[in-house]
């Protein structure tokens, strides 16, 4: 059940994303999204800890901040297999990535209480 909800509030996060800033982001309907949030997801679980662990140097080395790159590089992997879920470039990869995890910040903190 958990998961479920974590999946709805990213998909939740993308088209809210994707409406407030165009071009960005776009989705193609909510089925694109929620495909987008599920494969997300399962690149946040296997692929980011590995590029994380052989990045790390790196990641010391610019005090973290190449870790918004990992963020992106996965959104821009999603947007490369998810049809009708389009990303805007690297950059709009790496801010996309960010104001996504900002949002589902925003709404897990507030629908948890």
């Amino acid at each position: 059940m958990r998961f479920i909800i974590r999946l709805l509030i990213n998909m939740t996060s993308i088209l809210i994303i994707a409406y407030l800033l165009p071009r960005v982001i776009w989705v193609d309907g909510v089925m694109a999204a929620l495909a987008a949030a599920f494969l997300l997801g399962i690149v946040n679980v296997i692929i980011r800890p590995i590029l994380v662990f052989f990045t790390f140097p790196l990641t010391i080395l610019t005090l973290g901040l190449f870790l918004f790159v990992i963020n992106g590089l996965m959104l821009g992997l999603v947007a490369y297999f998810v049809s009708g879920f389009h990303v805007n470039g690297f950059a709009g990869a790496v801010l996309g990535a960010l104001l996504i995890s900002i949002v589902t910040w925003i709404l897990t903190k507030t629908l948890s209480k």
